[in-house]
């Protein structure tokens, strides 16, 4: 096969994984990250409930895509443990500060604007482990962007109203629970990155999954975008 015509098949192939990570995101980001079943709960619980708030918040964590293509970009090329804990420390202290502050001192920013602001960040890390952009040193652009997605989540369970019953030590055992849906998610993360280095085509890999980085968070912010003119 020539030059040319495998790189219209890698072409071709970027376009489709696109496509289908386009219908996933459109599946669910006009539900604001929380399922259904688990708004009823959280809109009903009075008084403190441990052990199911630290399940939701692992839950929103592990399956929240737009926290977990974000931390993938940042840990895409720290090949050490220690670089790791660094960077998702930073993180993880931008999302706890604006998720506890934002709920409890009832911080309000449109959904849209937040997970398309989100987007963006997912973007700028792609482009960044591209090469093509570094505006900001990268340990405070990871905290920047932490402080941005814990003002995801909290608006979304702002507008849950939970009850004030609880909601101090709630809120606390949710980001608990966060953290910890956190370290689950890295630890799959940094093993297959692990095993992606250590093939021959490494470099060649690592550019395509940072031009399919970049089009999910464009994707993200064109239907945040779309969302917030919308409804």
């Amino acid at each position: 096969m020539s030059k040319n015509k495998r790189g219209l098949l890698l072409m071709d192939c970027r376009w489709l994984l696109l496509s289908i990570l386009g219908l996933i995101l459109a599946d669910q980001a006009f539900a604001h990250g929380v399922a259904e079943r688990d708004q009823g709960f959280l809109a009903r619980a009075e008084g403190v409930w441990a052990s199911p708030f630290m399940y939701l918040g692992a839950k929103h964590m592990v399956t929240g895509y737009d926290h977990l293509l974000y931390l993938a970009g940042v840990i895409f090329f720290l090949g050490k443990l220690s670089d790791v804990v660094k960077f998702v420390s930073l993180f993880a202290l931008g999302h706890s500060i604006t998720l506890l502050v934002g709920v409890l001192a009832h911080i309000h920013i449109s959904p849209y604007v937040i997970d398309a602001i989100i987007g963006l960040s997912i973007c700028y890390k792609a482009l960044e482990n591209l090469g093509s952009i570094r505006c900001l040193d990268p340990k405070l652009a990871v905290f920047g962007f932490g402080l941005v997605h814990g003002f995801g989540l909290s608006t979304k369970l702002q507008d849950l109203a939970l009850s004030s019953d609880g909601l101090v030590a709630n809120m606390i055992f949710f980001n608990i629970g966060v953290e910890m849906g956190q370290v689950v998610g890295l630890v799959f993360l940094f093993i297959a990155l692990t095993w992606l280095r250590e093939r021959p085509d490494f470099e060649r890999i690592s550019c395509n999954a940072n031009i399919l980085l970049f089009g999910a968070g464009l994707i993200l912010f064109g239907l945040q975008t779309t969302g917030y003119f919308i409804y």
